[in-house]
């Protein structure tokens, strides 16, 4: 019996259970897909996070005679690939004399630095000019001396006399903040900002300046800077708990006199961070598809149900007890889900090979095997949630054997009487006003604690909000064919003309199934917009913080106290490839007691060089803010901080102290508060000014440029940045954004969210078009019996089109208007919901046009063939049809 069933339902069956399959197909893709992704950029964080790391760790000895033993320990404990000693001394300052000039600095930081480290640690430095082999100095304070290569500097030592160098090289200090950390004090002791005046000597030659008796005790200090294995667990969180459990056991190993700065722990204790963001996005953005590929599954298989009602009970009829038909049921299920889950993992291998350029489904053999058997395990659920549960349904309650399926009058759902879908709604927006009473901060991450947390409450207000419109589209369209059919009929009066009516009648009686369609359509549409809207105003805010951080497309920092030569923005403007070059002046101010960041720029042409954000600025768009501060020449911009620091209101008057001339002394200046400024290109995230750059030249008789912010309209920025620093030489730092972005960007970001977004929107637009074409295909196929009544009544070809026109045009405007709405509704909430993986937070949603209008040509285009093919093939069919009436 049960080989006769299968025989009989795939010959007769055939295309409902390859329909069934497909969308069980999709479901097991997807989630396959995403897991696959959600693994491997895990590990791929993880990766990148201890690649980033110039030196993993930096551990302080603090007495001279525990260096031997601490470094004995630490080339000895697990996961130590090599470890060198590097001594740290004070110096007074340097000086030397070029061109005919003696320049002089501040106080600085001496280190010795042993045989074959920059080979152990190529990523400490850059070098800029010169050779690596002899004495180094930092770029900055080569710019301070006025040396280069092959020059003598004089450094000062305490307790003794300076001694002469003779410098081989200039290098830039990539990762100086941790390089100079205070090893062991908590955040709020550490310096402000690493030394201005480095300067790195040899071994050898460090250790004959700076030999005992000939500098004053206490002077030194060591550090061994350990390289380790990144051999590390590929979840950052795990990664981060085995690092720190590793370092505090090197602690406890020498007993407290070797205390670890853990670089590498800190890098992976910010991935952890995204890696939860990366489980969010997961959850947000993949989850929802897969409930609408199990509810596109459960619309194709219940297409059939009246179908499927009459074969049970004419199986009945011949004897069949209700356990053999609920095994029958399995069977189906099972074969549906079989084919469907290796469909769906073939697929998923394809697609991951064609966009993440591997087709393993996670990181490792066991995770590949986890994702694809928890893939299989949903397709399997999914396919007897939509088969075997409505067949034992209708055995449970002995279903009547009904031959023309869609004659009876379909009754409206219960749970519009309850009104579900308002409740949903109010939950959602209760949920959302809830979570934003928390700042929208969903990933909880204590700094330097294994314990993270996730506020999945924030879950419910989106998936409600989800819910919620679904159901109100049902009710619309509920609402539409059985009390309003008379305004169907008349908006189906062009296109039914004079049987508009009947049309109209036939509908409502068929309501239900017209409003899971168009219900259906709504989602896939609403799926579409929200994740191409999220996945657009990602990267858009992505390339506003690189381009925030970095100034512009290329940015070329002066050193402090340098002559920047007066022609030097025209020899920029240059360039070629160059379209703007725009100075910005960078002082130090006090409001108060407090001493600030103050950037003078050209308000009318700052925008030439760079993009301002409307999210920049507070109370006003950039525009007006770029205006006020335009209209009068003392006018100031105040981060919100100070404003409400200081109980600001605009148009107060500020008298703030700015160094002058020298850079030695402050002078009081008046300013007008204008406006609140929160980010501004290469200011800081905390409190700064922005000014009239005239002014503050004409108050402190100055008109020295901090910075060059240069504008290559998004072109050969890498090429560009290259002339830029051949043409400045070692006197200035040149970034650019193509590397700022890999440094500024969250180790989410840098995974492959382009890859992640090209899956979500191909799935979105299979499901979009499946949804469409598919289930309206297969609800009109279920009623050719109806057509065939119609026929057999005297109906022609172009009445028969006729009858099959008005569902499909009304499950397309409907879907269509409710899937708009509710996607935008949904791109809001999501965006809002997550602001923790935006920065700087957009002003405004960045909207993909191009492909919101692809995916709603395929829908409507979907639904259309869908129409026509089933309206000839039943025009064609229509004698069989007959036959078997």
């Amino acid at each position: 019996m049960m080989s006769i069933w299968l025989h009989g339902l795939v010959r007769r069956r055939g295309g409902r259970l390859l329909a069934t399959a497909a969308g069980v197909a999709i479901a097991v893709a997807l989630m396959a897909s995403l897991g696959a992704f959600f693994a491997s950029s895990k590990a791929t964080m993880t990766n990148r996070a201890a690649q980033g790391v110039a030196v993993d760790w930096q551990v302080a000895v603090k007495t001279a005679p525990k260096v031997a033993p601490v470094l004995r320990a630490v080339k000895a404990a697990p996961g130590t690939i090599a470890a060198l000693p590097v001594t740290f001394a004070d110096t007074q300052g340097m000086h030397a004399t070029a061109g005919g000039t003696t320049q002089s600095t501040g106080p600085g930081e001496v280190l010795g630095i042993p045989a074959g480290y920059w080979n152990t640690f190529p990523k400490a430095s850059r070098l800029l000019s010169g050779s690596r082999n002899g004495v180094l100095l930092a770029q900055q304070t080569a710019a301070n001396l006025h040396v280069k290569p092959g020059d003598t500097i004089v450094i000062g030592r305490s307790g003794s006399r300076p001694f002469h160098a003779a410098v081989a090289g200039v290098i830039d200090l990539p990762q100086s903040d941790s390089l100079f950390q205070r090893v062991g004090a908590p955040s709020q002791s550490q310096p402000v900002a690493p030394p201005d005046n480095v300067a790195l000597l040899p071994a050898s030659v460090f250790a004959k300046a700076y030999a005992p008796g000939r500098i004053a005790p206490g002077v030194l200090t060591t550090q061994i800077h350990v390289k380790r294995s990144h051999a590390l667990p590929p979840d950052p969180s795990a990664a981060f708990t085995a690092d720190m459990a590793a370092a505090l056991h090197l602690q406890a190993v020498t007993s407290g006199a070797g205390v670890v700065g853990d670089n590498l722990g800190a890098t992976l204790d910010a991935a952890r961070s995204d890696a939860l963001y990366a489980q969010i996005l997961f959850l947000f953005l993949g989850a929802p598809g897969a409930l609408l590929a199990a509810a596109l599954t459960a619309a194709v298989s219940s297409a059939g149900a009246t179908r499927r009602r009459t074969e049970q009970a004419l199986l009945r009829t011949r004897g069949a007890t209700r356990a053999q038909l609920l095994r029958l049921s399995v069977i189906e299920a099972v074969l549906v889900g079989a084919i469907g889950s290796i469909v769906g993992l073939l697929a998923a291998t394809g697609l991951g090979a064609l966009i993440f350029g591997s087709p393993s489904l996670g990181a490792t053999p066991g995770a590949a095997i986890a994702y694809a058997g928890t893939s299989v395990l949903v397709g399997i659920l999914i396919s007897v949630l939509v088969i075997v549960f409505p067949a034992f349904r209708d055995l449970r309650d002995g279903s009547r054997i009904t031959t023309t399926g869609d004659i009876g009058r379909a009754a409206s759902p219960r749970w519009l009487r309850y009104g579900l879908d308002f409740i949903f709604l109010g939950a959602a927006l209760a949920v959302f006003w809830a979570t934003s009473r928390n700042q929208f901060n969903l990933v909880l991450v204590p700094e330097g604690v294994p314990t993270i947390s996730v506020n999945y409450w924030a879950f419910l207000g989106p998936a409600l909000a989800w819910a919620g419109a679904a159901l109100l589209a049902w009710r619309i369209a509920d609402l539409l064919l059985n009390r309003g059919s008379g305004l169907v009929s008349g908006f189906l009066k062009p296109v039914a003309h004079e049987l508009a009516r009947t049309v109209a009648s036939q509908m409502s009686r068929q309501r239900r199934t017209i409003a899971r369609s168009a219900v259906l359509v709504g989602l896939a549409l609403s799926f579409a917009i929200s994740t191409a809207t999220f996945n657009s105003t990602y990267r858009q805010q992505a390339e506003a913080d690189a381009q925030l951080t970095n100034g512009a497309d290329v940015t070329v920092t002066e050193s402090p106290g340098t002559s920047v030569p007066p022609a030097r923005a025209a020899a920029l403007a240059r360039v070629p490839g160059v379209k703007a070059v725009q100075p910005v002046q960078h002082r130090f101010a006090y409001v108060g007691t407090d001493l600030q960041d103050l950037y003078g720029i050209s308000p009318r042409t700052i925008t030439k060089a760079t993009t301002l954000q409307d999210a920049y600025f507070q109370n006003a768009t950039a525009a007006q803010s770029l205006q006020r501060l335009a209209s009068g020449p003392n006018g100031v911009l105040v981060s919100a901080e100070t404003v409400n620091s200081f109980q600001l209101h605009l148009g107060d008057t500020l008298r703030l102290r700015l160094q002058v001339t020298d850079s030695h002394s402050y002078r009081y200046v008046t300013f007008r508060y204008v406006g609140i400024v929160n980010e501004f290109p290469t200011a800081p995230k905390d409190s700064f000014l922005v000014t009239n750059a005239s002014y503050v030249a004409q108050q402190t008789g100055s008109n020295a440029v901090g910075a060059f912010l240069v504008n290559t309209g998004g072109q050969n920025i890498s090429s560009i940045g290259n002339q830029i620093q051949n043409l400045v030489g070692t006197s200035a730092k040149v970034t650019g954004l193509t590397a700022t972005r890999g440094q500024v960007s969250s180790s989410l970001t840098s995974v492959d969210l382009t890859g992640l977004t090209k899956l979500e929107l191909i799935f979105a637009l299979i499901i979009v078009a499946a949804a469409g074409g598919l289930v309206t295909g297969l609800a009109l196929n279920e009623r050719r019996k109806s057509l065939a009544i119609a026929t057999a009544l005297g109906a022609n070809s172009r009445q028969l089109r006729t009858f099959g026109l008005g569902e499909p045009t009304f499950v397309a405007i409907l879907g269509v208007v409710t899937g708009a709405l509710a996607g935008w509704g949904l791109s809001e909430m999501l965006v809002k919901v997550l602001t923790g993986v935006f920065d700087p937070p957009p002003a405004h949603l960045a909207v993909p046009w191009n492909y919101l209008s692809i995916v709603t040509v395929a829908s409507l285009l979907a639904i259309a063939l869908a129409a026509v093919f089933i309206a000839r093939r039943a025009e064609t069919n229509v004698h069989e049809q007959l036959r078997e009436l």
